[in-house]
């Protein structure tokens, strides 16, 4: 495990005045219902990420933003919902109305080169705030755009392309195969190669509710706060951790050989269970890990190929502090894969009929942590002309969620960089345990 340091980089951007794209072409005035998996209370959040592109030779002369606009123009033309508006019906029930009003693009320009960021492009990044700005009143949930994309051309002929959007209408994979629907039509293409599916009636409630979980993983708790220790937010520090293959196989003494398990399943074991004991909690406090896992292929049969709406589980696994932080890695490790395991489709139609039957709870929050594993989701793969990005992930750390952000080394060897948020003292803490467990030897 690296401890990447931090970045001081000041530059100036210079942006034009946002503007609405719309659909090139008419597109149908409707309203179209999300699934009860889209609007629970955990989507209701705009998403915001970076990509940043390297210049190339091929494109000398060829302007980002433009292309960029010009084939977003287009592709909206076949996900023509996001150039809608969401409007909230009976029993907080969202709907999008397809008004075709388009989304928000931003042109820029910083005077900065893509070589300043360092070698290693990481969360959180400097003047963030300048390279993906906020329209004043555009980020509400209801009636405001639902996707807001900025190009901010820089010095060295590269570029970042960063989004803002509402979470509600997609999910990262979603979200990916409508960017690569931007960067195919960019290219040159007509149509995108896998056509989008709506259908989200597929990720509704049955007619007839039936809860047959337990979902720990929903708060039940609707008269009052959680319980649990809240982490303090006004002391808080983001850090960016690399880890190499090596990280990962040191990691692998603590397993049995006869315990199969994945990348995700060893790092998210060792990070919950340093996190936990970096915040120094009660050890008969309950602490929960929740994992974000990707149902599309748990349905039988799987959901459409091309379907762009949330497909999201998210199993939970609970301890004890004082089990978790004394019990050897392989404790922790388990619970992990047990979480995932839980993840089918009865699964989901239970998860669909209690967001229904109990008013589109929110995920536990209090005592938990959060992971997203973005190493196999297509951003990377996104081409608008230039190339892959060198860089694809959220923009800043939040202290209660990380996200496994894909990465390769001069060798081209895969890497996996972590950013973490927590307050000042607990993250000396986690810094210490993770450099322990990484060079203690397994007892």
């Amino acid at each position: 495990m690296a401890l990447l340091p931090s970045k001081s980089l000041v530059f100036t951007v210079r942006r034009q005045e946002a503007e609405l794209v719309v659909p090139c072409e008419p597109t149908p005035h409707e309203c179209k219902p999300l699934s009860d998996v889209d609007d629970q209370e955990g989507h209701r959040f705009h998403v915001r990420g970076f990509h940043f592109h390297q210049s190339n030779l091929s494109m000398k002369g060829q302007d980002p933003a433009k292309v960029i606009k010009e084939a977003l123009a287009k592709a909206l033309v076949f996900y023509y919902p996001f150039a809608g508006r969401l409007r909230e019906g009976p029993n907080r029930k969202l709907i999008v109305d397809c008004t075709g009003e388009g989304v928000l693009f931003i042109e820029a320009d910083a005077d900065v080169s893509l070589v300043d960021f360092g070698d290693k492009l990481y969360p959180p990044f400097p003047c963030a705030e300048e390279l993906l700005y906020d329209v004043p009143g555009s980020n509400g949930l209801l009636n405001s755009p639902l996707l807001l994309i900025q190009v901010t051309r820089l010095k060295c002929g590269g570029f970042i392309f960063a989004h803002r959007f509402n979470h509600t209408m997609a999910d990262g994979t979603g979200l990916s195969q409508f960017m690569t629907a931007v960067g195919e039509i960019a290219r040159g293409a007509l149509v995108p190669s896998t056509p989008p599916v709506w259908e989200r009636h597929l990720l509704c409630a049955r007619d007839s509710p039936l809860i047959t979980y337990q979902h720990e993983e929903y708060s039940h708790n609707t008269s009052g706060p959680e319980n649990g220790t809240i982490i303090p937010t006004d002391n808080l520090v983001c850090c960016s951790f690399l880890f190499r293959q090596s990280h990962i196989s040191s990691l692998r003494r603590f397993v049995p050989h006869n315990l199969r398990c994945s990348t995700f399943d060893i790092l998210s074991a060792c990070l919950w269970r340093c996190r936990t004991k970096a915040l120094e909690l009660d050890p008969n406090e309950d602490v929960r890990l929740i994992c974000i896992v990707n149902a599309r292929f748990k349905f039988n049969p799987p959901l459409p190929l091309g379907y762009y709406g949330n497909a999201l589980g998210f199993p939970m696994a609970s301890s004890s502090v004082g089990k978790l932080t004394q019990n050897p890695l392989e404790y922790a490790l388990k619970l992990v894969k047990q979480a995932k395991t839980k993840v089918t489709e009865e699964y989901m139609k239970s998860t669909m009929d209690l967001l229904v039957t109990r008013g589109r709870p929110n995920v536990k929050l209090v005592g938990s942590y959060i992971v997203s594993d973005l190493t196999r989701a297509k951003f990377k793969e996104v081409d608008f002309g230039w190339g892959e990005a060198v860089f694809m992930g959220p923009e800043t750390c939040w202290e209660l969620i990380s996200f496994y952000i894909p990465s390769k080394n001069k060798k081209g060897e895969d890497e996996i960089i972590v950013p973490v948020c927590l307050p000042a003292s607990a993250m000396k803490n986690f810094v210490k345990e993770l450099e322990d467990m990484l060079k203690d030897e397994p007892t």
